[in-house]
């Protein structure tokens, strides 16, 4: 399906203009001559309002609302007139609201300047799109940074595999155990289980778990470790490489032509990932994709599904399949791969620390030099954090 065009030309920004105004009326600016009755205290009403970015791009980017800066604990205030009176939009450290002497009228009023921006909002999601769009295609943004919690998530899974293995290990093969239930009627029923056998089957299913768990975050944190090293500056770039192959987020880290000990585990690691995506995402019909078998005299065949990338869709050729052990020894010695050298500061700032990745210092040559070692590193996290910490508290 062809993607719907998102940016816009300025004479259908006109149109979005003129239906939004229509959709808020009566709300307006308020006039310069008029005397209105300001007042700071939230209304309950004004809770109901859409997120804060929508209010504003609406009311100030489409529709050229006056708007006040930045003071103690207030981002912005927007002043509005519905029907002669006046209230304030404003964005504080508690949340969005509209403000007033907050009156049972005002409460009324309150209540129809939202409908009136809701109506609004819902009238100019076209423009939306093409802020988004045109944001985009820049430098301006922040990527979201959810490394850590995918890192735990794999640490998690990784350590059930590894106690489940170990039962595995300290069971004996032929160990037997006997379950004695007594009815209420007296009698007795004697059962027996296998205990080695279904724990073999949960280590199995948490060693996949596992294996989707570590390609889960490397498809994410490669993308974060391109940026902070300088291969990917945009935000066009980020939605490219999220939507490519696996291999293309690992080239964006790592220099595979000067690492040879980072190719060998890439290439390994390569088809360890197509084969999991074939066994998990494609059906699960066996770890070699034995999809069939085939009656002949020498018995049943099993006829594998091939990857496209092979001559014969269709084989009766064994291929090797991936084990869950040696699998996790060469994710391992991968992430380790993935802090090792110049990109070992990245870990301080993306893991450690969870910041966002923001691209304009990608461009700029901000991130370049956090990098350079891991004492910049810390000091520039440091900084970072008590600038994000700042804006959080709106502390201007």
């Amino acid at each position: 399906m062809a993607r719907r065009k998102l940016v816009l030309k300025p004479e259908e920004i006109e149109l979005l203009r003129e239906r939004a105004t229509k959709a808020i009326a009566p709300l307006k600016p308020p006039h310069k001559d008029h005397k209105y009755s300001w007042g700071s205290k939230r209304t309950q009403a004004g809770r109901d309002l859409p997120e804060y970015y929508l209010v504003y791009f609406l009311l100030v980017e489409l529709l050229g609302f006056p708007s006040g800066g930045q003071w103690e604990k207030v981002a912005w205030t927007i002043p509005v007139d519905f029907n002669g009176n006046g209230a304030l939009i404003e964005h504080r450290k508690m949340g969005l609201g509209v403000f007033s002497a907050a009156t049972q009228e005002d409460e009324v009023i309150a209540a129809a300047v939202v409908a009136a921006v809701r109506r609004g909002v819902g009238a100019s999601r076209p423009f939306f799109d093409h802020l988004a769009a045109t944001a985009v295609n820049g430098s301006r943004l922040n990527v979201t940074n959810n490394c850590a919690w995918l890192f735990s998530r794999y640490t998690y899974l990784r350590d059930q595999f590894r106690a489940k293995s170990a039962t595995v290990k300290d069971t004996s093969l032929y160990a037997i155990d006997e379950i004695i239930t007594t009815n209420p009627d007296g009698t007795t029923v004697r059962s027996f289980s296998t205990p080695r056998f279904s724990d073999m089957q949960e280590a199995r299913w948490l060693g996949i778990a596992v294996i989707d768990a570590f390609f889960s975050w490397t498809e994410h944190v490669l993308i974060h470790v391109g940026i902070l090293i300088g291969n990917v500056k945009t935000g066009e770039d980020v939605a490219r490489l999220a939507e490519s192959e696996w291999s293309e987020k690992v080239k964006a880290a790592i220099d595979l032509s000067s690492d040879a000990e980072a190719k060998a585990l890439y290439e390994d690691l390569l088809e360890v990932r197509r084969q999991i995506r074939n066994f998990m995402a494609h059906g699960a019909f066996g770890k070699q994709g034995e999809a069939f078998h085939f009656h002949s005299a020498a018995g049943a065949v099993p006829v594998n599904l091939t990857d496209a990338k092979n001559r014969s869709r269709f084989s009766i050729f064994a291929i090797p399949s991936f084990d869950e052990n040696s699998a996790m020894e060469l994710i391992e010695k991968f992430i380790a791969k993935v802090w090792d050298g110049v990109r070992e500061p990245a870990k301080l700032y993306l893991e450690d620390a969870s910041l966002p990745v923001i691209l304009t210092y990608a461009n700029d040559g901000t991130y370049t030099a956090a990098m350079s070692s891991r004492d910049d590193m810390e000091n520039f996290v440091e900084y970072l954090t008590h600038e994000m910490d700042n804006a959080a508290n709106m502390d201007w």
